[in-house]
């Protein structure tokens, strides 16, 4: 029997476009698992301090058949090329860890016996529309290619529940703990300061993600046009990101007379981030969905207390008064509240703040490679592993 150290892994992702907070992880799991090829259909290069770290394979082209409802998870159907069944082949991989229930995960599945290889099926968290609760034919496939499954992670208790419940895995075989987790250090690559940031008026919140219905930015304005009905204006909101509802956006806030107060940064660079995540004293995410939500993590490995909408997996992370709020993001009256207690306590987000980097601390690329071993572990040999 093969040690440990000495199998080899794959991984499955049929995109990894916007993904750089995967690149530590892989990084320090490719340290133990040093034949480890990651295999992915869109590419957008290494993350700045991490070139080469991993091996990395393109294997054709990802098509995005996207949906109409922009609220919900889009693109709604992702293909990825076949040719992945010949590289998996030719590569021989003891253990498969691929991306939910895609196509590359049914190829995996369907030629497991073949390949002779073990499929761990990763699954960030559970949400409405990427659960497919209402869908027969979607669960059905779902649930066959569980029974299938030699193991699955998920970041979540709310993803651990779906996947034991809803799609009917044993339980034993479904193991939860965060695993895409930050590396703030990996962050502070940037020796740029934008001069402007140090301009805004404080307290700063800080949104930062695609600017689309989903996200919920439509109900982060109209908390801020509560708090100017309230007379509260000393603070500012900086919105990172691009999106297709960027214009209407703008044109709500400015509606509500709120330029002053909501600036619109744009895109910037991953490497960039970590300016703004040091210099903001709050981070917010009102999503409506959001299967996980790294952002957060991202934001308390910075040191920053967090106003996390209760539709948000990571939302997990979050101790209600004690590293931050959570709220539902349709009740915005609510979310202008809980903005005011920073706004007229200066204090505030430095004492929750330090809580957020006290209760993400464990929760390194390291931790993650432990966990992933336990896993690999339970379905290479054969036995149960307890975490």
């Amino acid at each position: 029997m093969k040690k440990i150290d000495d199998l080899r892994i794959a991984w499955l992702f049929p995109s990894l476009q916007g993904a750089s907070y995967w690149h530590p992880v892989l990084s320090e799991f490719t340290k133990t698992f040093n034949q480890t090829i990651v295999y992915t259909g869109q590419w957008p290069g290494f993350a700045s301090g991490f070139e080469k770290s991993f091996q990395v394979e393109v294997v054709g082209k990802v098509k995005f058949i996207e949906v109409a409802d922009s609220t919900s998870y889009v693109p709604n159907f992702t293909y990825a090329s076949p040719k992945i069944v010949s590289y998996l082949l030719q590569f021989k991989p003891d253990v498969i860890f691929t991306s939910s229930f895609s196509i590359w995960t049914l190829l995996a599945l369907l030629l497991k016996f073949l390949g002779r290889w073990k499929v761990v099926i990763t699954y960030d968290g559970c949400s409405p529309t990427y659960d497919y609760r209402n869908s027969r034919f979607r669960l059905f496939f779902r649930r066959l290619m569980t029974r299938w499954a030699d193991a699955f992670i998920t970041n979540s208790k709310a993803g651990k529940a779906y996947l034991t419940e809803v799609l009917r895995a044993d339980e034993r075989k479904v193991f939860a703990q965060p695993y895409e987790v930050p590396d703030p250090e990996a962050m502070k690559v940037s020796s740029e300061i934008d001069q402007n940031i140090l301009k805004y008026q404080k307290p700063i919140f800080l949104f930062v993600g695609q600017l689309i219905y989903r996200k919920g930015l439509q109900y982060l304005i109209e908390a801020c046009a509560s708090l100017k009905a309230q007379g509260v204006s000393d603070y500012t909101v900086l919105i990172l990101g691009t999106g297709p509802q960027q214009q209407e956006f703008q044109s709500l806030s400015q509606s509500y007379g709120l330029e002053a107060c909501v600036q619109w940064i744009g895109q910037i660079s991953y490497e960039q981030l970590s300016t703004y995540f040091i210099n903001a004293d709050v981070f917010v995410l009102p999503t409506l969905e959001d299967t996980w939500g790294m952002v957060i993590l991202e934001a308390m490995g910075f040191g920053k207390p967090v106003l996390c909408s209760k539709w948000a997996g990571a939302a997990e992370m979050v101790v209600e008064d004690v590293n931050g709020y959570i709220f539902d993001p349709y009740q915005p009256e609510v979310l202008s509240n809980l903005m005011k207690k920073f706004v007229k306590d200066i204090g505030l987000s430095r004492q929750m703040g330090e809580k957020s980097r006290q209760i993400i601390a464990p929760h390194t690329p390291n931790a993650v490679t432990d966990f992933l071993t336990k896993v690999i572990r339970s379905v290479s040999l054969y036995k149960e592993v307890i975490s």
